[in-house]
């Protein structure tokens, strides 16, 4: 589903969503709620300065004093491989964009995320796993980090990371794996109204942060939500 199909089944009376860059920012009305969009488009990489005009965008929306949801449109590489953005402290700027979210779901915005193509690394986490719910399209690509990448940091052989994944969705990228590790919450059809799915997803109740206890209900992270449990129990008492 390419992004102006996306962008018309959300807003189909139209919207004020541009893309500059393969930066996507503007706004649209559903059902007579506002949505603030940003996002990545084109498969690019998120680089320092991609980083900062979207964080920019975050915290101008937070200052409004509004409480409007922003959807986060998201079809990207990883972070930008670079010498010259590792020496401007891409890890701040990505970590930076992912805290403007943080507070934006603090300060009342759901936060929602909408993976239409690929992501990965850094360009995943400070978007898609920064919002408060994360949906996909089929077709999305997601990766934390790819096999190969794993073995050079785990020195563990490929063939055992293929063997693991097979049987461990943690291990594996891809929208199925992270579907079942509960990172998504849901996989949104492209053949229905995008926007009664959006507004299903803002009538549920958020309860908060739920993807451990998802991840536990669908197999794929069976001890997440125990842990966290016992750590927020420990700590209470501490």
């Amino acid at each position: 589903m390419e992004l102006a199909d996306i962008l018309a089944s959300l807003f189909p009376g139209g919207h004020e969503v541009a893309v500059t860059g393969n930066l996507i920012s503007g706004s649209g009305i559903i059902n007579a709620i506002k949505v603030h969009v940003i996002g990545i488009a084109g498969q690019s990489p998120l680089g320092c300065e991609g980083a900062l005009i979207l964080a920019g965008h975050v915290l101008e929306i937070t200052r409004k004093g509004s409480a409007a949801p922003i959807l986060v449109l998201i079809d990207s590489s990883s972070q930008r491989m670079s010498r010259r953005d590792e020496l401007l402290g891409l890890s701040e700027c990505l970590a930076h964009l992912a805290k403007t979210l943080l507070l934006a779901g603090a300060q009342g915005h759901r936060t929602i995320g909408l993976l239409y193509g690929g992501s990965a690394a850094g360009a995943f986490i400070a978007t898609a796993l920064a919002t408060g719910t994360l949906v996909a399209l089929p077709g999305a690509h997601p990766a934390v980090m790819d096999l190969p990448s794993m073995a050079r940091v785990t020195k563990l052989p490929i063939e055992v990371l293929k063997a693991k994944a097979e049987k461990t969705p943690v291990f594996a990228p891809g929208l199925e794996n992270l579907a079942q590790t509960g990172a998504i919450h849901a996989v949104w059809n492209p053949d229905q109204s995008l926007a009664e799915q959006f507004l299903a997803l803002l009538a549920e109740q958020t309860g908060g942060d739920a993807r451990d206890r998802l991840g536990e209900g669908r197999g794929g992270r069976p001890k997440a939500a125990s842990i966290a449990q016992r750590v927020e129990k420990e700590a209470s008492h501490a």
